[in-house]
């Protein structure tokens, strides 16, 4: 039951990042909509499919090391964001600390999995 109420809140957590990125990626100039943004976007989306199948399935390794490459992968998305000036730095600020900490969320799940 315990990870249950952990898997709740990474979720949670996922959740609020999607919300916040959404409106950030909402600033991105007209050019990036269907390119960087697109990625990103893609991105959050299987962050969000791999947290779900994660907190469902019996083995949740795989599913596990998979949400932590697609975390991996936002993390360089919104850096690069950031150096080609589509995201201001506060935002990345933003938006890179939620990464960080469901990647933190990530690793102690991975860890009560091994």
């Amino acid at each position: 039951m315990v990870l249950f109420l952990e898997d709740l809140k990474i979720l949670q957590k996922v959740y609020d990042m999607i919300k916040y990125g959404y409106g950030a990626l909402a600033q991105f100039p007209k050019s990036e909509k269907f390119a960087l943004a697109a990625d990103i976007k893609r991105c959050l989306d299987l962050i969000l499919e791999r947290v779900i199948e994660a907190s469902k399935k019996y083995y949740k390794k795989t599913t596990l090391q998979e949400l932590d490459v697609e975390v991996a992968k936002l993390k360089a998305y919104l850096r690069l964001s950031l150096e080609l000036h589509f995201l201001p730095p506060k935002k990345y600020e933003i938006w890179s600390g939620m990464a960080v900490e469901i990647g933190k969320m990530l690793g102690g799940w991975l860890r009560s999995v091994r």
